[in-house]
């Protein structure tokens, strides 16, 4: 029995909001286990070889039109392919500098792209996540990027300072009365205390 009009524009509207919230994720939004996760919903599985082929599939076939695209490449190799990121990163950084549109500069710097290449590198480059209470951070091994160093506010820790650099993660977390932070790495959970610092070394992954 046919579905009813109204039934047929819910489900299409139901499809169009999942698609979307798709792309969203693809985007750099979430996590490939979130994605996973919403696949699975659809009654599709998500695992690494149709990862890796999608995103073939689009980097041989994207003209990057537009300076974004440098951004979003970025973000999707980094959870994918995460030692290619780089390239797309420069690339994202060097759209004002070196004025890739031949002109454009002039009307203003791209406020998305330069946000947008922080983001990247503060979580995308180290793989940084809370799920469940717990600090995840999975950095990939980049020879490009030597060493840098950021800070966060976490579950009311003001100034949480990370650094990585030479296949280690330093993490400080500043003194307070608060509850220690439980950090997640892929092979390993630790616990770090207010006013303590811990090194962490990684594993390499490609």
């Amino acid at each position: 029995m046919p579905c009813s009009p109204t039934a047929t524009a819910a489900l299409h509207t139901e499809g169009a909001e999942m698609l979307a919230q798709i792309a969203r994720l693809w985007a750099g939004l979430a996590t490939p286990t979130e994605l996973r996760g919403l696949f699975t919903q659809l009654g599709y599985t998500l695992d690494d070889a149709t990862w890796q082929r999608t995103v073939d599939y689009y980097l041989s076939r994207t003209s990057h039109g537009s300076t974004l695209s440098s951004l979003v490449h970025g973000w999707i190799l980094a959870r994918a392919r995460r030692s290619d990121a780089w390239t797309y990163i420069q690339e994202a950084l060097a759209g004002d500098i070196a004025d890739v549109q031949g002109g454009t500069t002039g009307e203003g710097i791209r406020l998305g792209a330069m946000a947008g290449t922080l983001d990247l590198i503060q979580r995308g480059l180290t793989g940084l996540d809370t799920r469940n209470g717990t600090l995840h951070l999975d950095p990939p091994p980049l020879p490009e990027l030597s060493e840098y160093s950021f800070a966060i506010r976490y579950q009311g820790h003001w100034g949480v300072r990370l650094r990585l650099g030479a296949g280690k993660l330093r993490l400080t977390v500043p003194k307070s009365d608060r509850d220690p932070i439980d950090i997640a790495l892929p092979d390993r959970t630790v616990s770090v205390e207010p006013g303590e610092s811990c090194i962490l070394v990684l594993t390499d992954r490609p």
